[in-house]
């Protein structure tokens, strides 16, 4: 895959880029750099590989999930100015 002028003005125009005439020859080549860099990747063979988010095997630490007051309610709801067993006294505001 190759990248003409006309598509590196549409992808400047799209990110929001103000390029130069001066800049498209040099941005052409680079994303065209990067696109054959791709399409060596496709080469690769990876028949039988895990897809991985980390080089290094992790486990994602979890905690049970339980509902609790937070052991302080009290502490709280003592600034609000009105209360009613340990939650927050407001105005109606839907009729």
């Amino acid at each position: 895959m190759s990248v003409d002028e006309k598509t590196v003005r549409r992808i400047a125009h799209l990110a929001r880029i103000a390029v130069t005439d001066a800049e498209v020859p040099h941005l052409q080549g680079e994303l065209n750099a990067i696109l054959s860099f791709v399409e060596q990747l496709n080469e690769v063979n990876v028949d039988g590989v895990e897809p991985m988010t980390s080089v290094t095997p992790m486990v994602m630490k979890k905690r049970q999930d339980g509902v609790t007051d937070g052991g302080y309610p009290a502490k709280i709801v003592q600034n609000a100015p009105v209360t009613e067993d340990s939650f927050f006294l407001v105005p109606k505001v839907v009729e």
